[in-house]
């Protein structure tokens, strides 16, 4: 554990990687039901002992970014369903029995609840035991068994590779036997990842050796398109409507809020990339609200008690009920079409003002982008070589 520049570029990193491991996923070559969509199941394992406070930081804020690439790209010719798992690992806080690691969320389709939990780690000083979490998530996590699902796990950090008394070549071994890639994601010198064995560690599961430029800091670019994509965004909160218990139908609609909160608050991009992601098909929240429930066969609305419905349509007749979530499902629709365009426009926009920035310091640009581009090209080469 050593102190180290936080870093500004890994969802950058990961975001490319997921682009070239969905490019190159199973194809699925005929038609599916929604309910037999494919799935892509990722794993992000985060070092979060006192020197990766950068690294926590662009997790929080760019979560939206990351799991957004799954918004664009396919596996065969459907947009997969997503699952996202979160551990925490090298903290002092945790039990030196467990490892000083856990599970911090299991796979879940909820992505309001990795957002929650991302804000709510903390770091502080300990043990970094990469085999040891790589392993535990192998065995711990539901990973799917179908051959033309997509399972990856990217694991984090700065310390050596092999520390801990799990060796790291039979984590990565089992993860690889599951059909699960590991790719590492080295916060430091290129060199010294290699000497460290993050990159061993990638080529034994099939996953890419990444590393972060932390000197490298991405420009908050704001845009004409930011208000509008704000207004929309709670707009569409509108649409969600809250089912079970009272207390649990107010705790989901306010971590709603809390998320679009905690987005705004650390960076204007964060804000715009949660935004466009709640109008993809992969925000589900069919667990809490009653529109994606009813779509998805979770529940019957008929067999709801009526004290488990959304208080607005507790008075309600049944017809009435069938109405009133159908025309509810028809206007978030009509919002997420609307944000999804304006959120086209700020990114050929954001595009635009990149390359102005870049051609006004074209050396500094060049220099604080190899490391990323690097990554891009080494993550596209060692997942289209592994299909």
């Amino acid at each position: 554990m050593r102190t180290a520049k936080k870093s500004r570029n890994l969802a950058v990193v990961i975001a490319a990687n997921l682009a070239a491991l969905l490019v190159v996923g199973a194809a699925v070559a005929e038609e599916q039901t929604p309910d037999a969509r494919p799935t892509a199941q990722l794993a992000l394992l985060l070092d979060t002992s006192n020197s990766m406070d950068g690294l926590i930081d662009q997790a929080k804020t760019q979560l939206w970014n990351i799991v957004g690439e799954f918004t664009k790209t396919k596996l065969g010719d459907q947009l997969p369903r997503l699952q996202v798992a979160l551990y925490e690992y090298g903290n002092d806080g945790l039990p030196a029995t467990e490892g000083y690691l856990r599970q911090v969320v299991p796979l879940t389709e909820d992505l309001d609840k990795i957002s929650e939990a991302l804000f709510a780690l903390k770091t502080d000083g300990g043990e970094e035991y990469c085999g040891r979490v790589i392993l535990t998530a192998t065995k711990q996590l539901d990973w799917s068994r179908e051959k033309r699902d997509l399972r990856c796990m990217f694991i984090a950090g700065n310390e050596p590779f092999s520390q801990g008394n799990v060796d790291y070549q039979t984590a990565c071994k089992a993860a690889a036997d599951r059909g699960i890639t590991v790719s590492t994601i080295f916060c430091g010198n290129r060199d010294e990842g290699v000497q460290t064995k993050w990159q061993h560690g990638s080529q034994l599961a099939d996953g890419s050796y990444l590393c972060i430029n932390q000197d490298h800091q991405v420009a908050a670019i704001r845009a004409p398109q930011d208000q509008e994509l704000a207004k929309l965004s709670k707009e569409l909160n509108s649409t969600y409507l809250a089912y079970g218990d009272a207390e649990n139908r107010k705790a989901f609609a306010d971590r709603q809020k809390a998320q679009d909160l905690n987005a705004a608050r650390s960076a204007v991009s964060a804000a715009a990339a949660r935004a466009g992601f709640k109008a993809s098909g992969l925000y589900k929240n069919s667990g809490w609200d009653l529109v994606d429930a009813a779509a998805d066969g979770t529940i019957k609305l008929e067999e709801l008690p009526a004290t488990h419905l959304p208080e607005v349509m507790q008075p309600m007749k049944p017809s009435e009920r069938a109405a009133f979530l159908a025309k509810t499902a028809a206007r978030r629709q009509a919002i997420q079409a609307k944000i999804q365009e304006i959120s086209a426009t700020r990114d050929k926009y954001v595009a635009k003002e990149r390359a102005r920035l870049a051609a006004e310091a074209p050396a500094e640009a060049a220099a604080a982008a190899e490391p990323f581009s690097d990554a891009i090209r080494g993550a596209i080469q060692s997942q289209s070589g592994g299909k």
